[in-house]
């Protein structure tokens, strides 16, 4: 599911067992690699839940067109 906030939106919003996990995912032919995880920290994606007071996970996630796989996976708590 998107989750819009004020400055984009999160690809997906996972809550699960008091944690919430969001995920960016970029196909990396269109964007270079590592932008998958510096969009989530830049644009600020987790700023809306940190009152939950629950840990939160970035993850991003990126794929290769070319090689139809996952190339890339980043994660950072905050």
């Amino acid at each position: 599911m998107e989750d819009a906030s004020n400055t984009g939106k999160v690809d997906m919003t996972v809550d699960f067992d008091g944690h919430l996990y969001l995920f960016e995912f970029k196909v990396v032919e269109q964007v270079p690699e590592g932008k998958a995880l510096q969009q989530l920290q830049e644009k600020g994606y987790a700023d809306k839940y940190r009152g939950q007071g629950k840990p939160i996970h970035l993850i991003g996630v990126e794929f290769s067109r070319e090689r139809r796989q996952i190339v890339a996976f980043d994660v950072a708590a905050v």
